[in-house]
């Protein structure tokens, strides 16, 4: 499953300032996110801290009141993307914005009417203008990867939750994005489900993919992530290397979270 649209600089997503509000409720205040290419950024923090808010800007499914965001340059090409919220920024490039990434949501989205690879291939085949034999013959090759390969024909239905996490995984691999995102992949299946889709993020992880993950699962952050960044109250508390901020952690906030969601005294 190694990627294969990673950009050729070492940069692939700068932001700076991003800012975002609904109504009166502050969400995101002036955040900085830097993430190079082939690593993996875990954001973690409270419940409405703004970090759904930070993937669901970079995915052009929110649109942010202040701040740029610019994408590096995808594999054999030279176009970089930027874009600055603080003026107006047309549909057009909202969409060149979510070609750049992809996003694995915490409850599937997954179409019910559709079978697993229709579900796949919907993307590529109606956004990207694949050929359709092409776009099958991908999908199914990544369905077997990820343990799915007797599924194509079944409906999401017929599917247990960390199945259709796995085909969520799948549809994004699909768009072969610069970037992926991930929103509580794990939040919404039962307990057992859980480590096949962390073995699947790990693998992506460990074959290159450019990843941000939001997520509560902190022991899995620790392993596979390059660098954490603690958010609370729609600011960046505390940022740095994962070994460092999950095992001693320097802000007073962040040491509470930490202690709490690793059962730690």
């Amino acid at each position: 499953m190694s990627p294969t649209n990673v950009p050729a600089a070492s940069s692939v997503l700068s932001v700076r300032n991003l800012a975002k509000a609904f109504g009166d409720t502050v969400v995101l205040r002036d955040i900085d996110l830097d993430v190079r290419r082939g690593n993996v950024v875990a954001l973690i923090g409270p419940s409405g801290s703004g970090k759904t808010t930070v993937l669901r800007s970079l995915n052009g499914l929110e649109t942010p009141d202040a701040g740029t965001v610019r994408f590096g340059a995808p594999a054999g090409g030279t176009a970089t993307l930027s874009l600055d919220f603080s003026a107006k920024v047309g549909k057009k490039d909202v969409v060149a914005m979510r070609d750049r990434s992809a996003m694995v949501f915490q409850h599937y989205n997954l179409f019910p009417h559709m079978t697993v690879l229709q579900n796949v291939i919907e993307g590529p085949v109606q956004v990207h203008k694949q050929k359709k034999s092409d776009a099958i013959a991908e999908a199914r090759r990544l369905l077997a990867q990820v343990g799915l390969a007797d599924k194509a024909d079944a409906y999401p239905f017929e599917l247990s939750g960390g199945q259709q996490q796995r085909v969520g995984i799948v549809r994004a691999l699909a768009l072969k994005p610069q970037l992926l995102l991930f929103d509580e992949p794990t939040s919404a299946l039962d307990p057992e489900l859980v480590g096949d889709v962390l073995a699947v993020i790990k693998e992506l992880a460990d074959d290159g993919w450019t990843m941000i993950i939001v997520t509560h699962e902190l022991a899995f952050a620790r392993q596979v992530a390059d660098e954490v960044i603690f958010m609370d109250e729609g600011v960046v508390v505390e940022r740095g290397p994962a070994a460092e901020v999950l095992r001693a952690p320097r802000h007073e906030r962040t040491r509470q979270f930490v202690r709490r969601l690793l059962h730690e005294p």
